[in-house]
């Protein structure tokens, strides 16, 4: 029998509380093991204690926190390692890569530095130049060229943040990685080059991984066991095939069927697309011509010496594109090819740098600030990550309120009623509890469904969708989709829907532009372009998409 790499005993965790007689159990009694080389599977719902369970086993928690039970890493507690050997255990033994990159990237320094840093810290040895060229090929591994070394952490997209982070956990070629939702903000290509070198270096150096994740493809294609969380209890264990083809709790079931039913498998079989060839019908309400959005990579001094100017990054470079009344339009790409950018210049949140941006028959790149203002009454943005909209000193219903007091075109008291009418919508009742709490206070979907309310309240022609139901497990993400869906009907709304997610495209999409490298390589119906794909990146996209096969 092999020796166990990493094993939980009974675990159970409760967060600090006021009373600490009325501690819920935010982990409850939990036990499962890995062997050396083993992948592992963690699914549940926002809320279950998948991240309280990884951020236990590196000692991450709130002080106070309560903690019963047994972590063991190669039969030694590593709840009962010191604080030197902790810092040892963190990065050496075992790495965390966190959903959220901002929470481990430094925004004072560059991303070579925070490779430096970690290599000096832990492999003092090295030289300058050795770390420098371990640190530049660990990099590479994650599709982060040389030349963005001196960039900070700010002038990266959120999936390239993301690789980032990665990077910095394989640098020391720890022997467990717990990976708390690492490709959430990654496209299909990357998070499959990413887990790959996960699952190689798994067999090459026989590393384990605890993979915490809501993809429930994913976790099928690159993890040899699931364990399934339920409000703090592994409900269901086994070898993913099994767990899969024949789950036996009634959670994993209903996580399943959400699951199959974003990815359109019914009884007709996987190329059932449910959507059929879209057709305009009216004048396009959004035109964009030859819009470009292009940034200068600032060099240091030594570049300044031998290279002379800057390189340029193209992030959004000549697109054209029209959206028509009523449509939903996919936006698909990798991270870092400009889709994110094109959202926001397409609001003017930042000037491009050329080109026009026509909203209903007006050109927006000339408008004063105080006219464009107007303009985004009928132009409004929901955000892959709720908090980047709510402000978490205003309550709920003061946030969806918001919109109408900055725009003037309602009373506190006529805002109100329309806010409790709007949370009653979005499915959070009763809308007056909710009306009262704080985003603190909701689960991630809770959030989102706030976020979509508040972007509704002015009622918008035109709803550009960031990335909007990434962070959620596939039961909320069912639900949140067929919010919108059902929101679109009622209050006649256009989407621009950006998604990594190739399948959830197809679910919710009339037409997909797929991008890459600032340009928009395919464009057209949802049915053809999964039928037939003409361009080379869109099929390696396609072929890249993990797919939920039926048990």
């Amino acid at each position: 029998m092999t020796e166990l790499l990493f094993s939980v005993e009974n675990l159970r965790i409760a967060y600090p509380q006021r009373n600490y007689e009325e501690a819920t159990w935010a982990v409850d009694d939990v036990s499962f093991s890995l062997q050396p080389g083993e992948r592992m599977g963690l699914v549940g719902e926002s809320g279950c204690g998948k991240s309280t369970l990884g951020r236990a086993v590196m000692r991450l928690l709130p002080g106070n926190s309560r903690v019963e039970g047994k972590i063991t890493f190669q039969g030694k507690s590593v709840l009962d390692l010191t604080a030197n050997e902790m810092r040892k255990f963190r990065g050496e033994v075992a790495a965390l890569v966190f959903q959220d990159p901002m929470t481990r990237l430094d925004p004072l320094m560059t991303i070579g530095n925070h490779c430096l840093e970690t290599l000096k810290a832990h492999a003092p040895e090295l030289s300058k130049k050795d770390a420098k060229d371990k640190a530049i090929a660990t990099l590479a591994k994650v599709n982060i060229p040389a030349n963005r070394w001196n960039q900070y952490p700010h002038e990266f997209s959120g999936g390239m943040r993301q690789r980032v982070a990665i990077a910095l956990a394989l640098l020391l070629s720890p022997k467990l990685i717990i990976a708390d939702e690492p490709t959430t903000s990654l496209d299909v290509t990357v998070s499959a080059q990413i887990l790959q070198e996960l699952t190689r270096l798994c067999s090459q150096e026989n590393m384990a991984l605890l993979l915490i994740s809501h993809d429930l493809a994913m976790v099928a294609e690159y993890c040899d066991r699931i364990g399934v969380m339920y409000f703090g209890k592994m409900v269901e264990t086994g070898s993913t095939d099994t767990v899969f083809r024949h789950p036996q709790h009634e959670y994993t079931q209903s996580l399943l069927k959400a699951a199959l039913h974003i990815q359109s498998i019914d009884e007709i079989g996987a190329d059932s697309i449910s959507n059929e060839s879209f057709t305009p019908t009216a004048n396009a309400i959004l035109r964009v011509k030859e819009l470009q959005q292009h940034y200068a990579i600032e060099p240091n001094l030594i570049e300044r010496l031998f290279k002379g100017e800057g390189q340029t990054i193209k992030a959004v470079d000549g697109i054209n594109l029209e959206l028509y009344q009523g449509e939903i339009l996919g936006l698909v790409g990798e991270s870092g090819c400009g889709k994110s950018t094109l959202s926001r210049t397409i609001l003017q949140l930042i000037p491009p740098t050329g080109g026009k941006v026509e909203f209903l028959g007006t050109e927006l790149t000339n408008l004063s600030r105080q006219d464009m203002r107007q303009q985004r009454r009928q132009m409004q943005m929901i955000f892959q990550d709720p908090h980047a909209c709510l402000n978490p000193a205003m309550s709920v219903g003061q946030n969806i309120a918001d919109p109408l007091l900055i725009h003037g075109i309602a009373t506190p008291e006529a805002a109100k009623k329309q806010v409790l009418a709007m949370l009653e919508r979005v499915g959070l009742v009763p809308a007056e509890t909710y009306y009262q709490r704080y985003a603190s206070e909701l689960s991630g979907g809770q959030q989102q469904r706030v976020a979509i309310a508040r972007a509704l309240i002015t009622r918008p022609k035109l709803l550009i969708c960031d990335e909007p139901v990434s962070m959620l497990d596939a039961s909320v993400q069912s639900q949140v989709l067929d919010l919108m869906l059902e929101l679109k009907d009622e209050f006649e709304l256009t989407y621009l829907f950006i998604t990594h997610d190739l399948w959830l495209a197809r679910f919710l999409c009339d037409r997909i532009a797929v991008m890459n490298g600032g340009k928009i390589v395919e464009l057209g119906n949802t049915k053809e372009i999964f039928k037939n794909p003409q361009h080379e990146y869109t099929k390696k996209l396609l072929g890249a998409a993990p797919l939920l096969a039926r048990a």
